[in-house]
């Protein structure tokens, strides 16, 4: 028996001891795994040093390497997060809807664990522990499929999570890590239908592309963050500069930061030649239209040499670096028309003091998350108040936009009578 095939068993075989838990039995037991965490920080950064150096020396890219380090600081967070996740109220047992029908049968439709929950992830082993907390406070058994980038830093929190949840009375195989490197234990997991309830893949185009349309398992596509940022004629222009570099520079390798700017030519003039001298001075590499590219004629000769003419590919890409593209547009049709034809459907957002602009843009760009005046670096879990985040969804069905308790719960209906027959 393959190691993918076992671990599902005992996953299934974790459920019903994972249903049965009460709401102060998962929350104490989100409290013993982040306080594992705390003290098993050394083993834990330990372990993510040797992924980081293999990773260096392979020559990955810096976006990546952001995902993949942990530090003091961000094992803090993540800790906190589970206690943030243990405060929200339970998820489960919930009456959704109900009514007495007609023959005197009392009906409830209750929210109730998805069973067991396979997650597909690259580089971010904060991940892990996001996963884990959310499908215990759900009641889930959890699969997690880490790539071999973050191979050591995966399985180190696994062991410290498990341990922990075993002294806090979880049931045995609750949480289990994949730990084969080899490529066809993830195609093997996307076939096992009937013995997953629901796969969730998190990472780069290619994965979830491949999950979406392979998988056996019913699956949530989480987004790629082609992002954009439109200027309408009526932004305020004191807040053009410092949402555009804040939603491109604070973090450029996460799924929320813009890749492509709009802007109304009517104020091109205006604005563009600010922003593209902030954004250069900044590292960042250009990839402007015609016009946008003839208004750069007062920068400096190096900063001139960070703005490249974009072509029809650049509109689509996620960068997730020091790039973003530049596109001057006729108003806010032409802006609406863009993202809804180019955009990852995850999150973008307007600049403008016109309410009918801003609403119009509200409603009719087809995104998870849309923004009036903001930058798009909020889309979170963590910010919206779900504690933390299994993802972020940009599919319509089940769950839209960050994912946390609730995308990890389904429904069944209980009906009670009295002796009742049909």
């Amino acid at each position: 028996m393959s190691e993918v095939i076992d671990k599902a068993q005992r996953a299934r075989q974790a459920t019903r001891g994972m249903a049965r838990l009460g709401l102060s039995q998962r929350n104490e037991a989100l409290a013993a795994l982040a306080a594992a965490i705390i003290s098993e920080q050394s083993y834990i950064l330990a372990a993510n040093s040797s992924d980081m150096e293999a990773a260096q020396a392979a020559g990955t890219s810096a976006a990546l390497l952001d995902r993949l380090e942990l530090n003091v600081k961000r094992l803090e967070d993540i800790a906190s997060s589970l206690h943030d996740v243990a405060a929200l109220p339970d998820p489960l047992g919930k009456v959704l809807d109900g009514a007495t029908l007609f023959n005197g049968m009392l009906m409830r439709r209750v929210s109730v664990p998805m069973g067991v929950v396979a997650m597909i992830y690259e580089a971010r082993p904060n991940v892990t522990v996001d996963v884990a907390g959310l499908c215990l406070k759900t009641g889930n058994a959890v699969i997690l499929r880490g790539s071999s980038m973050a191979i050591n830093s995966n399985l180190a929190l696994t062991k410290v999570l498990v341990e922990a949840g075993a002294r806090a009375g979880l049931p045995d195989n609750w949480l289990q890590s994949i730990e084969t490197t080899d490529r066809a234990a993830t195609t093997e997991l996307m076939g096992l239908h009937g013995m997953i309830d629901l796969l969730i893949p998190r990472g780069s185009g290619s994965l979830i592309k491949s999950v979406v349309e392979n998988s056996k398992v019913p699956a949530i596509e989480t987004g790629e963050g082609n992002c954009h940022l439109y200027i309408h004629e009526l932004a305020d222009p004191d807040i053009i500069i410092p949402i555009a570099l804040n939603a491109k520079l604070q973090r450029p390798g996460v799924c929320n930061s813009i890749e492509t700017v709009l802007i109304d030519t009517t104020v091109a003039n205006r604005y563009l030649p600010q922003l593209m001298d902030a954004l250069t001075q900044a590292g960042v590499l250009i990839h402007a239209d015609q016009t946008a590219f003839g208004l750069a004629a007062d920068l400096s000769a190096d900063q001139k040499n960070q703005i490249v003419e974009a072509v029809e590919s650049d509109w689509a890409i996620e960068y997730l670096a020091l790039e973003i593209a530049i596109k001057c547009v006729n108003g806010l049709d032409e802006a609406i028309d863009h993202i809804n034809t180019y955009g990852t459907h995850h999150s973008d957002a307007i600049l403008s003091q016109d309410y009918a602009a801003v609403r119009r843009f509200l409603l009719e760009v087809d995104s998870a998350s849309v923004y009036a005046n903001a930058s798009t670096r909020f889309t979170d879990g963590g910010v919206f108040g779900l504690g933390s985040e299994i993802g972020i969804s940009t599919q319509k069905l089940h769950a839209r936009g960050p994912m946390g308790l609730e995308a990890l719960t389904t429904s069944k209906y209980i009906i009670e009578g009295t002796g009742q027959i049909r």
